[in-house]
Formats: C-alpha cells, sequence, structure tokens
C-alpha cells in the first residue's frame, strides 16, 4: 500500500473515533506561525480535529467550539438564573472534546473520571465557514455553512463545586468526548434553523422537548455577540444551548437526540 493510500485509510479509521489523524500532506486551517517556511520540523505530530459532511467525502475542520450557556428560559431558571435581565455568556471546550456520531448507529461514550453525577444537554450546533469581527446579526447567517445535532456533556457535581467557590468550571465543561456531534448537513441541504422540535430520550422516556424558536438569543444573535468578544474563523462551531429538563445518565442508559431534519443522534453510555 502507499504512503497516501496509507495515510487515507488511517484518517477514516480515526474518524470513527470522532478525531481525524493530521494528514501527511497537510490541511490548511488558519493562520500559521511561519508562513515563510517550506517545511517546518516538529518533534511530534497533533491531530486535526473534522467532523463528517453529510452528502459527500468531505470534512470540516474545526477550530474553535464556541458554547452559549442557559440559552432556553426555563433552563435558565433550573440552573437558579433570571433569563429576562443576564445577556449572554460563552465558554469553551478543546476541540479534541469532540466525539463524532454517525447516524443509524448506536456509538459508546465513556462515562468520564471524577464525577458521580453526569448530565445530557442536547444542542443544535452552527459550523461557521466565514469569520469576522463586530457581526451584525442580518449578516450573521451569512457565515454559517451547516448544522449538526450535538451534545454538551457535563460534569454537574464538578461544575457546581467549583461555581460555588467562585472559581472556573472548565473541569464540569471541557473533557475528553463531552462534545459529542453527528455530522455537518450544508445549508443548501436543509437551511436555517429557526424553528423546529429539538428533543433528548434516555432509555426510551422523553427527557427533554422544546422549539428552537424558544431559544433567547438566535444562532444570528449569538454568532453578532461572539463577534464582539473574538474575531470568529472558519471552522468555528457554536452549540447553540440545550432546553430544560438536564439531568443524570448512568453506565448502561441509551441516549437518544432528536432535532426536526436531521438524523438522530445516539449513545450509549459505557
Amino acid at each position: 500500500m502507499s504512503v497516501k493510500n496509507d495515510d487515507l485509510l488511517n484518517r477514516r479509521n480515526a474518524i470513527k473515533l470522532g478525531v481525524a489523524s493530521l494528514s501527511l500532506t497537510g490541511i490548511a486551517v488558519g493562520a500559521q506561525a511561519h508562513k515563510g517556511a517550506d517545511a517546518i520540523a516538529t518533534p511530534f505530530s497533533v491531530p486535526q480535529t473534522l467532523i463528517p459532511i453529510a452528502g459527500g467525502n468531505a470534512e470540516f475542520p474545526v477550530r474553535r467550539i464556541y458554547c452559549i450557556g442557559r440559552n432556553y428560559a426555563a433552563h435558565a431558571r433550573e440552573m437558579g438564573s433570571d433569563p429576562t435581565r443576564e445577556p449572554p455568556f460563552f465558554f469553551q471546550k478543546p476541540t479534541d472534546a469532540i466525539q463524532f456520531v454517525a447516524p443509524n448507529k448506536i456509538i459508546d461514550h465513556p462515562y468520564p473520571s471524577l464525577t458521580k453525577n453526569y448530565h445530557y444537554e442536547v444542542e443544535l450546533v452552527a459550523a461557521l465557514n466565514k469569520g469576522g469581527k463586530n457581526i451584525p446579526v442580518e449578516k450573521a447567517l451569512e457565515r454559517v455553512f451547516g448544522y449538526a445535532l450535538g451534545l454538551d456533556m457535563t460534569r454537574r457535581d464538578l461544575q457546581r463545586f467549583m461555581g460555588d467557590q467562585k472559581k472556573p468550571w472548565e473541569i464540569g465543561k471541557s473533557f475528553d468526548h463531552s462534545a459529542p456531534i453527528g455530522p455537518i448537513f450544508p445549508v443548501n441541504q436543509v437551511g436555517h434553523f429557526t424553528k423546529g422540535t429539538i428533543s433528548l430520550s434516555v432509555n426510551g422516556v422523553t427527557k427533554q422537548r422544546a422549539n428552537l424558536d424558544q431559544m433567547i438569543w438566535s444562532v444570528a444573535e449569538q454568532i453578532s455577540k461572539l463577534s464582539e468578544a473574538n474575531e470568529l474563523f472558519p471552522g468555528d462551531i457554536i452549540y447553540s444551548g440545550t432546553p430544560e429538563n438536564v439531568g443524570p445518565v448512568v453506565r448502561g442508559d441509551i441516549v437518544r437526540c432528536s432535532i426536526d431534519n436531521l438524523p438522530d443522534l445516539v449513545i450509549k453510555i459505557v
């Protein structure tokens, strides 16, 4: 087998686990530190996170994962916030938190270490192919390449413990496999998601159910607000918030996530 074919096989195998290996030929993602160098020697390679794009063999390179907190009124209230007064806030997950979940499959999802209260949060994910700074709301959706179904998995006990101490609660949100996601569907195939049912069940029992039009901040508004704080770039993805009734899962549970016009995402906690 040639080096090229061997590399392609390795990348395809890695995609099944949700993270694709860095191609030997290289992948252009964002600015490079040494733009003028013909070849750069490194002591090791760092895998590039890629998400399959529905309808072909292309893959979406992930630059950053942004998540908005408490973006449905009922969920904000259940978390102890007042949704009528709070401006939007965002946090990030590392790109290698991505766990790709192929449609029509049940993918094993490892129960993480350090927690005894592991929560699900089903979310619509927007993937950007254009960026910018201080993006007007009316121009924001022009930056969206496509949409996916995702889960913001949370070590709730660790998040709350750190929050009670007025410390960053990254440990509760930003850990291995904490961002399961399905394939990205381009806007030209599915349009923009401004309404539609979003739901989650555990072992066949519905736990979360709402409509996307109940988001406090729309996807367009999220993009606009984010771009005020950070310049956005192609490859950024945004988890757009979860409805009320988040709750715990244990090993053996089957979690099924649904959004109208997207294939279900299903994981088994192991």
